[in-house]
């Protein structure tokens, strides 16, 4: 069977990466449906034949960048909790955000305009997905706990490399003795992400 993309296929991922590529520019609400089709170079109706809003692009967005975490829930469903899905669990979501870092910069620089949005509710959903799988039936509140900030540390990870990228040679250093801090590569966040996750989670107790 071929996997090549159809036309439509195309144009709209090409929709979402200008789309990504203004939000991040200027913010959501400050970008218009014109300016997306002038970046594209296409008329407004051409963009409105495969998003009729703004809200539309950001459910395609979701869509397209948050299939790796749809697919560690469908794997990680139905399965008996156990050290070892736990860990596997949050290796799979660490590979999955790392490929996909543009959702997450995306929703961290756009947290007020999107935090009740449709999309931003159904990010949440699958969050919280994610999060019971990882500490498993009959969880303290501790290992709730645990568990939300095993993922959570992915997601910052991004946000904190993100920040460190942007200040790179700025005057005045980070605040603490003057000093810039080491920007570190997106496969070296990866690696200090998954570490600082995995250690989160393995304090996550085998239900009695």
């Amino acid at each position: 069977m071929s996997t090549t993309q159809s036309p439509r296929s195309d144009t709209r991922a090409r929709i979402i990466d200008v789309a990504l590529e203004l939000f991040a520019e200027q913010g959501y609400e400050k970008t218009s449906l014109r300016e997306i089709a002038d970046r594209l170079g296409v008329t407004k109706a051409a963009l409105y034949y495969h998003f009729k809003t703004k809200d539309d692009i950001v459910h395609g967005i979701v869509d397209s960048m948050a299939a790796p975490i749809d697919d560690t829930i469908a794997w990680g469903e139905g399965k008996p909790w156990s050290p070892e899905l736990r860990d596997e669990l949050v290796r799979r979501f660490a590979a999955g955000m790392f490929e996909r870092a543009p959702l997450l910069r995306f929703f961290h620089d756009n947290q007020p305009a999107l935090r009740e949005s449709p999309a931003g509710l159904e990010f949440k959903a699958r969050m919280m997905a994610m999060i019971r799988l990882v500490h498993g039936p009959d969880a303290t509140f501790q290992d709730r706990l645990r568990a939300t900030m095993a993922l959570f540390s992915v997601n910052w990870a991004l946000v904190l490399l993100k920040q460190d990228v942007e200040g790179a040679g700025r005057d005045g250093g980070d605040g603490v003795g003057g000093a810039e801090p080491k920007v570190a590569t997106l496969a070296e966040a990866m690696d200090a992400a998954l570490e600082v996750a995995l250690e989160n989670a393995r304090r996550i107790e085998p239900s009695a």
